[in-house]
């Protein structure tokens, strides 16, 4: 017999052994993965902006097919009609998703808020948070170097020239919390939509006490309580020199919004207002 044939036979047979130890190996060490991951991942958005608290959908569909108890986990993009597909997929229970959108808790525009001073460093509010308070009297207040419109994927942010602030496109916001995460200064909060889309809430996050916080943004919320005595429903608390409106509990009476003295009580998509009626009654002369 040849050298070559003996060499030929011989890697033939290490070839076959080898292969029959990956094989033992494969079965022995083999993964079992539950196939409903696969059914969960497919009614999931596939968005992996990871508002689910997950670093992805599939993330995400392994930790709902093992967890006993799926009430405290929720898809902010698919919403109630994905998480209710899930419930289906498992026979576990869903708490009911109640729709979110980004709100911007500052309205210290340039014209209400001005500057002392100009940024002269990298455009982001991290690192401007980083080095200092900001470039007016407000160090609670947005930066506007638009971390937030960065971080968001679904274009639902961008930064209004006029004011230096960001908006919240609504249509588009899936309320991934991705801009919430981005802001160092935490003025971006996820509140519930509201019927009809309305919301009110204090547009402000200045801790200073009144006259401070006054002097460094006309429109800042002071602290004056006034808001927090007249709602009827007990959704406004007081702390830290700042009202905070508590959207669970909130009945849309617009009390508290007519009541603020410095207008940082915002309300959306609510029809104008009728104008009052001066005096009701006419003196005739």
């Amino acid at each position: 017999m040849s050298v070559v044939l003996i060499s030929i036979l011989t890697l033939v047979g290490l070839g076959v052994a080898s292969a029959l130890v990956l094989y033992m190996a494969s079965k022995k060490f083999q993964v079992f993965e539950d196939p409903r991951i696969d059914q969960v991942e497919e009614v999931l958005p596939k968005s992996n902006c990871g508002g689910c608290g997950f670093p992805g959908c599939r993330a995400f569909a392994e930790a709902l097919v093992k967890a006993d108890d799926i009430s405290d986990l929720k898809c902010p993009v698919g919403g109630s009609a994905t998480m209710t597909k899930v419930s289906e997929i498992l026979g576990k229970a869903v708490a009911d998703v109640k729709p979110q959108l980004a709100v911007v808790r500052c309205n210290g525009s340039c014209e209400h808020r001005p500057k002392l001073n100009i940024y002269d460093g990298a455009m982001s509010c991290t690192v401007a948070a980083a080095l200092y308070g900001g470039e007016t009297g407000c160090s609670y207040g947005c930066l506007g170097c638009g971390d937030c419109v960065v971080a968001c994927k679904f274009d639902a942010m961008y930064m209004d020239e006029a004011t230096g602030l960001p908006v919240v496109i609504e249509e588009n916001c899936v309320a991934c919390g991705k801009c919430v995460e981005a802001c160092p200064k935490n003025i971006i909060e996820l509140r519930n939509v509201g019927p009809k889309s309305r919301r009110i809430f204090v547009s402000c996050v200045n801790k200073d006490k009144g006259a401070v916080a006054k002097k460094a943004c006309a429109v800042a919320c002071i602290g004056c309580s006034k808001c927090f005595k007249v709602c009827p429903h007990e959704a406004i608390t007081m702390a830290d020199n700042l009202a905070y409106i508590d959207d669970d509990k909130c009945k849309l009476c617009r009390k508290c919004v007519e009541e603020c003295p410095t207008f940082s009580i915002h309300e959306l998509n609510f029809p104008p207002r009728k104008k009052k009626v001066e005096e009701e009654a006419i003196v005739e002369a």
